[in-house]
């Protein structure tokens, strides 16, 4: 689908995360509205260090109730062996034909750290540096085995058909990471990466190798302000800056339409809150805000967040993403079934595959 507004395709995702909700059942039930919705993906928080289900494995069960939709957990990378990560997320992209992504975060908190040996929480900067640590040696597991290439397997009798394993050799993230991976590549090559880039300890993370960056901002100006300067860091990084997407993370509670009027409600734009910006009105104004920042150049997109889950996500699909639709600015089917697909990504080259001639 080709935007009538001249402005690239428009991206929308959504938060699915349940308070206390542990069957995955709901989950389930979002994720398949927000499929219906065309969104491009939906996000499930980590709940390490509070109560709560792991959400690689509630999307794990998501997968096989969804046919289209992106699923990325968060997982964070605090005290996480890159080994164990890479391959979860790697299996999550085999059982869902091509639809992980991976929400990377740290765990600033103490009881996160005390397990380490550590009395408190290390500084932003010493965490955020080795998520980046983490987040490329799993790119070196993911390409360590190449495009078709199967897994050795005593039990089934399997060979490796072909290939050769590429061992990783990754020390830095205090975790040894030899490799190869157990898991063949993933369909998409890297299941697509997701870095919450509104703080500055995340940014260079983030413009160096995340392919979806979120900021957190409650006018369009901050907003625009943000993602240029991450496409410029990712351009000083040696990256296409076009290989990256900066979606506006907005809190949303709709079940205010009558307020609209006031500052922060609606018409007024987002408000800033301890959670961060929050929008409160109805979905037609919502519409009007997204068609606006978007077309003004802004955003790639947004990341919504609603505040009361069952009620607002269904009013998010049901209006405002209908609304958007029949404006013609936002799809109205998959037009492919991977995640880079819905967000126009291509699917990285494994960078130890010989080229044509030879040469790695």
């Amino acid at each position: 689908m080709t935007p009538t507004h001249g402005r690239g395709l428009l991206h929308l995702a959504a938060a699915v995360d349940h308070e206390a909700a542990y069957d995955g059942g709901r989950h389930v039930e979002s994720a398949r509205l927000a499929e219906r919705g065309g969104l491009d993906f939906v996000t499930l928080g980590d709940s390490s260090g509070r109560p709560g289900p792991d959400a690689l494995a509630v999307l794990s069960r998501v997968a096989t109730a969804t046919t289209r939709i992106g699923l990325v957990p968060t997982v964070t990378t605090t005290r996480t062996d890159p080994f164990r990560v890479q391959a979860a997320l790697a299996t999550l992209d085999w059982v869902s034909r091509g639809r992980a992504g991976w929400w990377i975060d740290v765990s600033p908190t103490e009881d996160e750290s005390r397990p380490s040996g550590r009395a408190t929480a290390p500084p932003a900067a010493e965490l955020w540096r080795t998520a980046g640590e983490v987040a490329d040696a799993a790119a070196s597991l993911w390409d360590g085995r190449e495009d078709g290439a199967e897994i050795l397997d005593a039990v089934g009798a399997r060979r490796v058909d072909r290939g050769t394993p590429h061992p990783a050799d990754h020390t830095g993230t205090g975790f040894p990471v030899r490799g190869p991976s157990r898991v063949p590549r993933p369909p998409q090559g890297h299941p697509v990466r997701l870095v919450d880039a509104t703080e500055e300890p995340a940014r260079a993370v983030a413009a160096r190798c995340a392919d979806v960056a979120l900021v957190r901002a409650a006018d369009p100006e901050r907003a625009r302000a943000a993602r240029e300067r991450l496409r410029a860091a990712a351009a000083e990084s040696g990256r296409d800056p076009d290989g990256l997407r900066v979606l506006t993370s907005l809190l949303v509670d709709l079940g205010d339409g009558e307020r609209a009027a006031e500052r922060g409600h609606g018409g007024g734009g987002p408000r800033q809150t301890a959670r961060g910006p929050l929008y409160r009105g109805g979905p037609v104004d919502l519409a009007e805000l997204i068609a606006r920042w978007h077309t003004a150049g802004a955003v790639d997109g947004f990341h919504l967040v609603p505040v009361e889950p069952c009620r607002d996500l269904e009013r998010l699909v049901n209006g405002t993403v209908a609304l958007l639709q029949h404006r013609g600015l936002f799809r109205t089917f998959y037009p492919g079934s991977t995640l880079r697909e819905h967000l126009a990504l291509p699917r990285p080259a494994n960078r130890y595959a010989a080229t044509a001639d030879g040469t790695p």
